[in-house]
C-alpha cells in the first residue's frame, strides 16, 4: 500500500528541528522531491545564508525567501524545507497555507539548543550568548508556528525516521494532502 501526496508539504519550526533531516527522510518515504528553500536561495546567489545576511542584511535575504518559497510550491509537489524565519512572514504563511500544508516540528528549547549549540552556521546565533539569544527566538516565534495548519511534537529519543512517520500519522488526517493509494 503506497502513499500519494497531493500537496507540497512545507515543514517549518526553529534551527535545528530537524526541518532538513526529516524532510529528506519524509521525502524518501514519500518517493517524491526533497525542497530546501535556503539550499535554493544560496544556489541562485551563490553564496551561503550568513555571507547574504552579512552583505545585504535580512529584509534582501527575506524578499528572496519568500520569492523561492512561492516559486517552489508552484513547481513541484515534494517536500519543502523552509528556513526558521521563513514561516514569520505573513505573506509566507498565506502561500503555504494556499497552495501546500505547513508543519510545524515542535521541538522544546533544550532539545533545540543541544542541536546548534556546536555549529557556527547560524548566523542569528552570532550573539555573545547564543543559548539566550535561542531562547529569545523562540519565544518570539513559538505563537507564530503555532499557527500551522499541522504540528509534530519532537522528542530527543524519537530519530528522524520515527519523525517523518509521526508526519506521516499527521498528513493522513489530511485526506487533501496524503491519502493511501487504494
Amino acid at each position: 500500500m503506497g502513499l500519494m501526496l497531493k500537496k507540497t508539504v512545507v515543514l517549518v519550526g526553529m534551527m535545528g528541528a530537524g526541518k532538513t533531516a526529516v524532510g529528506r527522510a519524509l521525502a524518501q518515504r514519500l518517493d517524491v522531491p526533497f525542497l530546501d528553500s535556503d539550499a535554493e536561495i544560496e544556489k541562485a546567489a551563490n553564496m551561503s545564508i550568513a555571507e547574504i545576511f552579512s552583505r545585504d542584511g535580512e529584509p534582501f535575504f527575506r524578499e528572496k525567501e519568500a520569492q523561492v518559497i512561492e516559486r517552489l510550491l508552484d513547481e513541484e509537489r515534494g517536500i519543502l524545507s523552509t528556513g526558521g524565519g521563513a514561516y514569520l512572514a505573513e505573506r509566507n504563511r498565506a502561500v503555504i497555507s494556499q497552495k501546500g500544508v505547513a508543519v510545524w516540528l515542535d521541538a522544546d528549547l533544550s532539545l533545540l539548543w543541544s542541536r546548534v549549540k556546536h555549529k557556527d552556521t547560524r548566523p542569528l546565533l552570532r550573539t555573545p550568548d547564543p543559548k539566550a539569544t535561542l531562547r529569545d527566538i523562540f519565544n518570539a516565534r513559538v505563537p507564530v508556528y503555532q499557527l500551522s495548519d499541522l504540528s509534530v511534537k519532537a522528542a530527543p529519543q524519537f530519530s528522524i525516521e520515527d519523525m517523518a512517520e509521526r508526519v506521516v500519522d499527521v498528513l493522513l488526517t489530511r485526506p487533501d494532502v496524503l491519502e493511501k493509494d487504494k
